[in-house]
């Protein structure tokens, strides 16, 4: 799904230092499509050839990266976020915003999803694409008002019968003085404790990062 990223977004080439022979060949790949393109010249053979190569080059890295490369791999600044996992599995997605107290915090993103025909509530953090998204997002940090979203979220799961569903991403909670003030601690564990006692089933996955104290407030099944 990075690869997919990737090519969805005409942004400055980014990725990691192992990937440098993929990009390689890859851009070597586009080049001759291009010199194709002007020059008339028929290249499929040479393009099925190297994107064979390709291929398998892919695959003999990512079969043999280091624990460290794979920490890597989780924090790719293109790997995909909430939404574009949301967007790929859901055939339906209406998102909900607001804590009904204070505001509404983009920081984590939620609502009703339909996946091959089954009902679900999804929720997660959701980071930015660039500086903009980024601030706008908080880097995916939450603020309370956006732990007392998901937990209205998951209320109206337990009150409906739809499983629930989290996905984790996050350096971890705000540790602004305004959020603090609002009850950032609070809401971290009445979020836990919302969790602990729903009876419908609830599925926490880690598609990212997930920061120091980020454990419970939506994962609390992984935290247990």
């Amino acid at each position: 799904m990075v690869e997919q990223v990737r090519r969805s977004r005409p942004m400055g080439r980014q990725f990691l230092d192992f990937e440098q022979p993929i990009i390689e060949l890859e851009d070597k790949i586009a080049e001759l499509k291009h010199f194709a393109s002007v020059q008339n010249v028929p290249v499929d053979e040479e393009v099925e050839r190297l994107s064979a190569k390709a291929e398998r080059l892919r695959n003999d890295i990512f079969s043999k990266l280091t624990a460290w490369q794979q920490v890597q791999l989780a924090r790719h600044p293109l790997r995909p976020y909430t939404l574009d996992y949301v967007h790929a599995i859901a055939e339906e997605f209406v998102e909900l915003h607001g804590d009904r107290t204070f505001r509404d915090d983009p920081a984590i993103v939620g609502g009703l999803a339909s996946i091959d025909g089954k009902r679900i509530l999804l929720v997660g953090q959701q980071k930015g694409r660039n500086a903009k998204e980024n601030v706008q997002r908080n880097f995916g940090m939450a603020h309370p008002e956006g732990y007392r979203k998901a937990q209205r979220l998951m209320k109206l799961a337990e009150k409906y019968r739809l499983p629930v569903v989290t996905l984790i991403d996050t350096p971890g909670a705000y540790p602004g003085i305004g959020a603090e003030e609002r009850g950032q601690f609070q809401a971290i564990a009445e979020s836990l404790k919302l969790m602990a006692s729903l009876t419908v089933p609830v599925v926490s996955v880690v598609i990212g990062k997930v920061g120091a104290g980020e454990r419970s407030p939506l994962a609390w099944r992984i935290a247990s």
